[in-house]
Parts: C-alpha cells; sequence; structure tokens
C-alpha cells in the first residue's frame, strides 16, 4: 500500500537517503540543515502540483506481481481500498474491452525494453460510465539488466476527448449526419448535416427527447440499436429505414461514451436502390436463361410439356410476380392451364384450383384472350375490375378474389408464327406493377419457352416421320399354324433419324417359317436405304425352297458385293424345320446362321435358357463376300421360344455388352410364363429403364404344340394363299 505520508507518485519501499524523517539528522541536536528545509520544500510543491493536476500514481513489482495505487488513481478507476487487490487483473477489468489488448502490448513492450510506457485508454467504471485515461510510466532493471518494477502515473483525459471547441469543429466539417444524446435520450448536439438529413433544425432538437421527436424510431432498428449500445458499451453499426416524413434509408454508426450516445448516419437510401435494381437485374438474367436450361432439359429428357411448363412457373417466382399460370395451346388448338406458382406455399393449391377454372369462366374480353387473339402483351392495373368483376358467382371467383391480384401482365408463347400458349403473371397489392425491365424480360422468357415448345414438337414430328418411314419397311409378320411370332421395333429416345434395325418373318417354300434380324452399320437415312434394300434381297433370295439360312447369307454377301452397295451389317437367320415324324413326335428342328450379330436365346419348355452359339458369330456382311457360311441346327421340344434381337437391347454407354446379354438370360427365365407380347415388352423395359439409347428390333417365335388347338393369344391363323 502506499505510505500515505509520501507524495504522490513515489513507490513504497526504503525512502532515499537523507530523506528518513530525522534518522539522518545530528544526535540530539534538535537543528535542521538548510538542505534539509530545501529538500522539505521540493517535496511540497511535488506534491501541490500532483495534486492540482489530479494525477494518480502507480508502482508494478515485476517479480512479486503486486501492484500498487494511490488513493487518486483508485478513485479514478472507481475502486476503494478494499475492492482493488493490487493485481493486473483488477486493471484489466475496468479498461475498455477495445482498448485492453492495445494496453497490454504496450506495457509488455516497456517491460520487455526496460524502456518507457505511454499510453491512452477508456475505462468503464461499474456505473456503465466510462472515462479517458492517459497513462504514463518507466521500467527499471536490476543488475542483470532484467525489468523488475514498472512506475508510472496516469490521470483522466475525458475532459480533454470531449472538448467541445474540438468536437464541434470536427463534427461541423464533417459531410455525414452527426448528433448525440445525452443518457435520458435528449439531444445534446446536432451537427449542420444532421440538420440537413432530419429536415429539422438545432433549434427545434436540442433538448428534445428523440422518441418523441421520432416516434417512428420506437419499436425499431434504431431503439433496438441504441438502447443495446447504451447497455453494453459495445459501438453498433446497422443499416434501418426510417419512414415518412423522412422516407430514407440509412447506415448507422452509434457508441456510447462517458455522458450518454454519438450517432453518425449516412442517408444510403440511393445507394440501396442502386443494389436493388442490381440485384433485380441479376435475378432477371438468372431467370431467362434457368427458363432455357429447364425447358430445354425437360423436353429433351422426355419429361413432356406439361412438366417443363410448370418448373418454369416455380422458377418464374417471385422474380416476374407473386404468382404465375403458363398456359398451353394443344395440337387441336384447345388451351389448357398446366402450370401454376405462389411464392407463398400455402397459397399454391389456391392458384393451382383457380388455374383449373378460370378458362371455363372467363369471356373473350379476359386479357389472356385478347391477348392471344393479338399475339402481343397486355399489362393490366386492375386485375380485380378488369377479371374479378366479370366472373360469374361462385367458386372462381371466392377463389380470385382470396388471391386478391393487383396487377397484372399477359403475353402468348409465340414462336415462328404460331401461337403455343400464353404466360400471365399476377402481383398483389404491396408490390409495384411491373415495369420496363420486368416486362423485357418476361417477353424473353416467353419467347425463349415458345421457341423451345416449338422445337419440341418439331422434333417430335420429325421423330414420328423418321419412325413411320422405318416401320413402312418392316411388314408384319405371318401367322403360320402352331407358330406365333411377334416383333417389336422401338427407336431411340435421342434420335429423330431412321436407323438400320430391321427385322423379317416370312414362309419359304414348302411352308417352313424363316426370321431374319439384322443392323445396318449407320443411324441417317442411307443406312435406313440400305437396310431396305438388304431387306428386300434377302426376301428375294431366300423364297427358293431348301436354301438354308448359310446360303442365304453367302447370296446376300455376294449381291452386296456385286451391286457395289459398299454397306456392312450384321444378321442373323434362323428357319424352323421338322419333318413328319418330327412333328408327331412333338420336335422341331431351328437351322441358323449368324454374320457377326448377337447369339439367338432359346428359351426351352423347362425354363433354361441356352444362347445359340453354334460354330460362332461369323464375319459380318459387307466385309468379304467369299467368306464361308455354315448352319447350326438344334432340336427342341415344342413350347420353346427363340429370341432374336439387336444390339440397342443389350448394349449402350451404361451397359456393356457381356452384361446385357447376362441380364437378358435372366428376364427371359424369369418371364417364361408370360404370353409372348408380353414377354417381348417387358424384356425391353426391364433392359432399357432409362429408355433407349439406340434403335432395338427383336423378333420372337413360340413354337405352340400341335397336338392341341391354336391357342387364342397367338390370333388367327394368316398365311399367304401360297402355303394354304
Amino acid at each position: 500500500m502506499t505510505d500515505p505520508a509520501r507524495p504522490s507518485g513515489f513507490p513504497d519501499g526504503p525512502l532515499p537517503d537523507g530523506a528518513d524523517g530525522g534518522a539522518g539528522r545530528g544526535a540530539g541536536t534538535g537543528t535542521v540543515s538548510g538542505a534539509e528545509v530545501e529538500l522539505e520544500a521540493g517535496r511540497l510543491r511535488v506534491e501541490l502540483a500532483v495534486d492540482a493536476a489530479q494525477i494518480g500514481s502507480f508502482d508494478w513489482d515485476l517479480t512479486t506481481g503486486r501492484l500498487s495505487w494511490d488513493d487518486r488513481l483508485l478513485q479514478i478507476f472507481g475502486y476503494d481500498r478494499d475492492s482493488f487487490d493490487e493485481s493486473i487483473d483488477s486493471f484489466l477489468a475496468r479498461c475498455h474491452p477495445e482498448d485492453r489488448l492495445r494496453t497490454l502490448e504496450l506495457l509488455q513492450s516497456a517491460v520487455d525494453t526496460c524502456g518507457d510506457f505511454s499510453a491512452e485508454y477508456r475505462v468503464v467504471l461499474p456505473t456503465g460510465e466510462m472515462r479517458w485515461v492517459q497513462g504514463r510510466g518507466r521500467a527499471l532493471a536490476d543488475e542483470s539488466g532484467v525489468a523488475v518494477r514498472l512506475l508510472g502515473v496516469a490521470y483522466d483525459t475525458t475532459a480533454q476527448q470531449e472538448g467541445e471547441a474540438r468536437v464541434v469543429r470536427v463534427l461541423e466539417a464533417m459531410n455525414a449526419a452527426f448528433f448525440a444524446l445525452d443518457r435520458q435520450w435528449r439531444f445534446t448536439y446536432v451537427n449542420a448535416e444532421a440538420e440537413r438529413v432530419l429536415h429539422a433544425s438545432r433549434e427545434e432538437l436540442v433538448g428534445g427527447e428523440i422518441w418523441d421527436l421520432f416516434p417512428a424510431a420506437v419499436g425499431s432498428n434504431f431503439e433496438e440499436n441504441y438502447r443495446g449500445a447504451m447497455a453494453d458499451g459495445a459501438e453498433r453499426v446497422f443499416e434501418a429505414y426510417y419512414p415518412a416524413p423522412l422516407d430514407a434509408w440509412y447506415e448507422v454508426r452509434a457508441w456510447p461514451g462517458p455522458d450518454g450516445l454519438s450517432v453518425y448516419f449516412l442517408d444510403v437510401t440511393d445507394r440501396l436502390a442502386a443494389q436493388e435494381r442490381s440485384r433485380r437485374s441479376t435475378a432477371r438474367l438468372a431467370l431467362v436463361a434457368e427458363a432455357t436450361s429447364i425447358i430445354s432439359g425437360a423436353l429433351i429428357g422426355g419429361q413432356g410439356e406439361e412438366t417443363a411448363l410448370q418448373r418454369v412457373a416455380e422458377a418464374a417466382v417471385p422474380v416476374l410476380g407473386d404468382w404465375v399460370i403458363l398456359s398451353l395451346v394443344d395440337e387441336d388448338g384447345r388451351m389448357r392451364d398446366v402450370g401454376s406458382w405462389h411464392v407463398d406455399a400455402d397459397a399454391r393449391p389456391l392458384v393451382a384450383r383457380y388455374a383449373l377454372l378460370r378458362l371455363a369462366a372467363i369471356g373473350p374480353g379476359a386479357p389472356i384472350m385478347r391477348s392471344l387473339a393479338s399475339g402481343q402483351l397486355l399489362t393490366v392495373d386492375d386485375v380485380g375490375e378488369t377479371v374479378g368483376r366479370t366472373l360469374p358467382p361462385g367458386e372462381v371467383s371466392d377463389v380470385f378474389w382470396t388471391l386478391a391480384p393487383r396487377s397484372a401482365i399477359t403475353l402468348p408463347l409465340a414462336a415462328r408464327g404460331r401461337t403455343l400458349g400464353a404466360l400471365s403473371v399476377y402481383r398483389s397489392a404491396d408490390r409495384p406493377p411491373a415495369d420496363a425491365d420486368d416486362v423485357a424480360t418476361a417477353r424473353e422468357v416467353a419467347g425463349r419457352v415458345a421457341l423451345a415448345l416449338d422445337n419440341a414438337r418439331l422434333y417430335e414430328q420429325q421423330r414420328r416421320l423418321a419412325e413411320g418411314l422405318q416401320r413402312s419397311l418392316l411388314t408384319a409378320p405371318p401367322e403360320p399354324d402352331h407358330a406365333e411370332i411377334v416383333v417389336r421395333y422401338r427407336p431411340a429416345m435421342e434420335v429423330a433419324q431412321v436407323g438400320g434395325d430391321w427385322y423379317d418373318a416370312f414362309l419359304q417354300p414348302p411352308g417352313a417359317t424363316m426370321v431374319v434380324i439384322g443392323d445396318v452399320v449407320g443411324h441417317d437415312t442411307e443406312a435406313a436405304a440400305a437396310m431396305g434394300q438388304l431387306r428386300g434381297m434377302l426376301r428375294g433370295i431366300a423364297y427358293r425352297a431348301g436354301l438354308g439360312p448359310a446360303a442365304v447369307l453367302t447370296d446376300l454377301d455376294a449381291a452386296i458385293e456385286g451391286l457395289g452397295m459398299g454397306t456392312m451389317a450384321t444378321a442373323a437367320i434362323a428357319r424352323v424345320e421338322a419333318t413328319a415324324e418330327e412333328r408327331v413326335a412333338g420336335i422341331t428342328r431351328l437351322r441358323w446362321s449368324n454374320a457377326g450379330h448377337p447369339s439367338p436365346l432359346l428359351l426351352h419348355p423347362d425354363g433354361f435358357v441356352e444362347e445359340l452359339s453354334g460354330a460362332g458369330s461369323e464375319l459380318m456382311l459387307g466385309v468379304d463376300p467369299t467368306t464361308p457360311r455354315t448352319d447350326s441346327v438344334v432340336s427342341v421340344r415344342r413350347g420353346a421360344t427363340l429370341l432374336l434381337y439387336t444390339d440397342g437391347l443389350v448394349e449402350g454407354r451404361d451397359l456393356p455388352l457381356d452384361d446385357g446379354i447376362a441380364r437378358l438370360r435372366e428376364a427371359l427365365a424369369e418371364l417364361a410364363d408370360r404370353p409372348l407380347a408380353d414377354l417381348c415388352d417387358e424384356v425391353i423395359d426391364r433392359l432399357r429403364p432409362e429408355g433407349l439409347q439406340d434403335d432395338v428390333a427383336l423378333v420372337a417365335v413360340r413354337l405352340h404344340p400341335e397336338d392341341r388347338p391354336r391357342p387364342p393369344e397367338a390370333g388367327p391363323q394368316r398365311v399367304p394363299a401360297a402355303f394354304r
């Protein structure tokens, strides 16, 4: 503790020589020397100067950690002798949180260098009052040069910090608004810029309470942050809107001081408006891109027009409006509302219901009808008056008024001179009508959606035409007695071209059944033309009694070479034949030959699946006309099923050939008891559940037992007259 007999500023410990209160005087003389008188006078002058300057002193013993303060310093920091524990922690407890680290770093620097310490910092008293304090000191070292004590003084500089003259000069020169509040929330100072921004003079503001003068601040972000800053002593930075008559957004910085709150603020209305315009512009551009991606992806992916338009409706809200309805004009000219969405999830069922009811309830003068008729965008400032008043009483009117639209725009989805649908965008009363940028965005979205729809429809028309051409080249199979034949041709989903896959089934004199599967290399009209030629030539070659599959392929290979077709293809041919004795025994022979094609599969009556590989897959057609061709033969019991197929069924980007054939064998075994037509459809669906990446053709023959009538599922017996 500081000795009260010492002048302020002196550390505890032994007094200097000659200042021991009489121990150094002449014993028993009772006299005082002139030097002692001068020393006492000097001590008195120092003590008076320190008291006059209200300077407190400290002595920090760095060896023991004991921090000694005199009475003046205790008073500055708001302690008394009982509450001050003489530790650095007591100092830090009063030091403002924002100043602690900086002040500690300066203290440490003085200790490390045995140098001087100087810092100005804030002190927060238990009452919440804050003071500014200037501290100065010097570290003392022992014989080894290590600092062992830090002596110094500190004094209150609050008056200097907030000296009104300097503050006024600075604040009045600011181009930002500033005001100060006392702890009773009364204005104590307002600079010129604040007068301008707040639309009030100093005479009107100073002395008045902020909550009375600006009642809209009560309960707002302003009050929350102002009171929060005063409560926790921490600066607050925030943005807030003040309604009319100011009608502006402000960026506010509020920090507490010993006497109240200082507030610096800027009108950022224009800046935020520019940011909002930029945000909306970005959102509109993103919507155009997203709508294009959605509609194109959905249509290309085969999700259909209705699904695509529903997804566009979801993307359009809330960028274009609070809710939207998308309509579609079918190929027969009938219009339907197929997509709707609302920014409020609870209101979405209402919009969907209104979309279901509105077209039957509106008249020819409704905005959507006029927009479709004129091909122009229409803006409706009062939807209630224009549409709502014309709706018949009942559910559609009730739903409309519950949704309560205020403004709307409606525009056709038009491309290449055709109107494909309409886009209706609605806004509620709390949102301004669409501006020029909103309208331009709606036009762009509608245009891109319409173009994608038109492209998809043209694509579908071309695909249907191509598929029709392909199917026209593939005739229906015959229906010989007790042999049921099912054929399937499925074009790939991702292309609209005719291809080279083909199948055939016909009767060969004197009545044997021939089945063929083939695939011309390529996927274009040339491949389709070559396929048609090969199919016709094969039929002509095979229509000779007794000519086996290998001989047919040999002659076909020679024709390809001789006619200069320049075509390559794979093919597999099987002939169903039996002698009279074999028929009686219920046995049939399958004779086949393979030119580079996937091996046919044979499903036996007991469910066993056999791969007809025979001598193996020989060279494809169109490569070497001299290559030898061989026949393979297997005898089967009636009830067996033969399946020939193209590689699009068992091979693709996601399906290696060996895996595809293994899956096909498993499917045949599992579906053995199904009717033949169902078996063929199910096989395709199982192996290509995600859609076809390549054309698929297959032909299946089921040999029903001949000792019983032709089964109904095989259909009526239809054979050419020459074989009856």
